[in-house]
């Protein structure tokens, strides 16, 4: 849980997710939506990736990121009853 929480609270991780949750992306396309570089935008996504919020795929020569949505949903139940109690 810890390395969600470590990924969620970056805004540029937020947004990524936030682009992911209209479709599937490459990292091009992710690209077009930041000022930074490359190399920033694969260093957020390793982020993602290790705290699973994000699943891929190869497409010829391309990464496709998604949303892992069973992640979501384990942090919503979590969040749900840090608020219930």
């Amino acid at each position: 849980m810890d390395l969600i929480f470590k990924a969620l609270s970056d805004p540029s991780r937020r947004k990524i997710l936030d682009l992911l949750r209209k479709k599937d992306m490459s990292v091009s396309e992710l690209q077009s939506h930041f000022n930074f570089t490359q190399a920033s935008l694969s260093h957020h996504l390793d982020i993602l990736k290790r705290a699973q919020l994000l699943t891929f795929e190869r497409q010829g020569q391309f990464m496709i990121y998604s949303l892992n949505l069973s992640v979501f949903e384990s942090v919503v139940k979590f969040l749900f009853n840090f608020f219930k109690e």
